[in-house]
C-alpha cells in the first residue's frame, strides 16, 4: 500500500497531531487550550456560566487584572518584576480621588496621578538598577512603605468620589448591556503594547535585556534605562487601573489591590513569560490574566469555598511554569 507522505518523504501529520504540536511549542497555544478546558468543565458545573451577562461581569474583572498584567509582562521580560504594584494601585485610585474632590478638573487629577505612579516605578527601577539590589526586595519594600503610608494617612478609611462625570464616564460607567469604557481600554492596551514588544526596535532591546543583559549592552542597548521605562510602564498601568476601579465603585479602601500583584504575577507566567526573563508576550499574558478571572468566577458561581481559589491558581501556575521552562531549556 502507497504511504500518504510529504514532498519530503515523511507521513503526512494528521490534523490532530498537528494541533496537539501547536499547544506544546507555544505558550499562548497552552494557555488559550486550558481556558477552553475549564470553561467547559465551569459549564456542567453551572448553568450560569455561559449566560452573556456572566461574560461581560468576568471580562470586567479580567481588564482591570490584564491592564496591571500587561505592565507586568513588559517588566518581566526585561529581567525584572514589581510587587508593589497593589500598592500603587490603591494609592493611585485614592490620589485621584482627592484631587477631584477638590474640584479639580477630573483629567488633570488623573493626568497628575498617573505622573505620580510614574515616579513610584522610576524609584523603584533606580534603587533596582543604581542601587544593584534585586527587584523583589526593591518592590516588595515599596510594597510595605506606600500601602502603610496609605494606611497611616487615611486611618483605615474609605475616601468617595464627589468630582466632576468626565474621567468616570470615560473609564468606568455603564454603557448598554453593561460593557464599561475599561473593556475597550483594556483591548487597547493590548494591541498597543504588543506591536510596541513585537514590531519595534524598542520591544528588540527588551527581550535582549531580559535575555543576557551583558550581550545587551556590547549590542548598544542602554539596559538600565530600559529597565527604568519599564518599572514607569508597569507602575503606570497599575496606577491607571487603580483609578478604572475608583471611578467603578466611587470609592477607593486602602486595601483596594492587595494580592493583585500575585495574580498578574501569576497570570503573566500562565502566559508564557519567564521568571529570569527574555521571554513572554502580551497577548499571553492578557489569555493568562484570563484564566485566573474565570477560574475565580467559575468556582464562585459553581458554590466552592473561596478559599479553594488560590489553591486551582497556584496548580494552574507549577504546572504551566514547568512545561514553560522544560520547553525553553530543550529548546535552547
Amino acid at each position: 500500500m502507497e504511504n500518504d507522505t510529504t514532498g519530503r518523504g515523511y507521513p503526512r501529520d494528521s490534523l490532530l497531531t498537528r494541533i496537539k504540536g501547536i499547544i506544546q511549542n507555544n505558550p499562548v497555544s497552552r494557555v488559550a487550550f486550558a481556558l477552553i478546558l475549564i470553561s467547559i468543565v465551569f459549564s456542567f458545573l453551572s448553568k450560569n456560566y455561559f449566560k452573556a451577562s456572566n461574560f461581560i461581569s468576568v471580562l470586567t474583572r479580567i481588564s482591570e487584572l490584564g491592564i496591571v498584567t500587561v505592565g507586568i509582562t513588559f517588566l518581566m521580560i526585561s529581567g525584572e518584576f514589581d510587587l508593589s504594584v497593589g500598592s500603587v494601585y490603591a494609592l493611585s485610585g485614592f490620589l485621584f480621588i482627592q484631587l477631584a474632590n477638590t474640584g479639580m478638573f477630573s483629567p488633570f487629577a488623573l493626568l497628575i496621578t498617573l505622573i505620580a505612579a510614574a515616579l513610584m516605578g522610576i524609584v523603584n527601577g533606580l534603587i533596582t538598577v543604581h542601587g544593584r539590589i534585586p527587584s523583589f526586595i526593591t518592590t516588595l519594600g515599596m510594597m510595605m512603605v506606600i500601602r502603610g503610608s496609605l494606611l497611616g494617612i487615611t486611618s483605615g478609611s474609605s475616601a468617595y468620589y464627589e468630582g466632576d462625570n468626565i474621567i468616570p464616564i470615560i473609564l468606568s460607567k455603564a454603557l448598554k448591556y453593561n460593557v464599561r469604557p475599561s473593556h475597550f481600554w483594556f483591548f487597547g492596551i493590548i494591541i498597543l503594547f504588543s506591536l510596541i514588544l513585537t514590531k519595534t526596535r524598542y520591544g528588540n532591546w527588551i527581550f535582549s535585556t531580559g535575555g543576557n543583559k551583558e550581550t545587551a549592552r556590547l549590542m548598544g542597548v542602554k539596559v538600565r534605562n530600559v529597565k527604568l521605562i519599564n518599572f514607569a510602564i508597569s507602575s503606570v498601568l497599575a496606577g491607571f487601573t487603580g483609578c478604572i476601579v475608583a471611578n467603578r465603585f466611587q470609592i477607593i479602601a486602602p486595601a483596594f489591590g492587595t494580592g493583585i500583584e500575585l495574580d498578574a504575577i501569576a497570570a503573566s507566567v500562565i502566559g508564557g513569560t519567564l521568571l529570569m526573563g527574555g521571554s513572554g508576550s502580551i497577548v499571553g499574558g492578557a489569555l493568562g490574566a484570563s484564566l485566573v478571572a474565570l477560574v475565580r468566577n467559575g468556582l464562585v458561581l459553581s458554590g466552592a469555598p473561596p478559599y479553594w481559589y488560590r489553591t486551582f491558581i497556584g496548580i494552574i501556575l507549577i504546572v504551566i511554569a514547568v512545561i514553560n521552562l522544560r520547553k525553553k531549556v530543550i529548546n535552547y
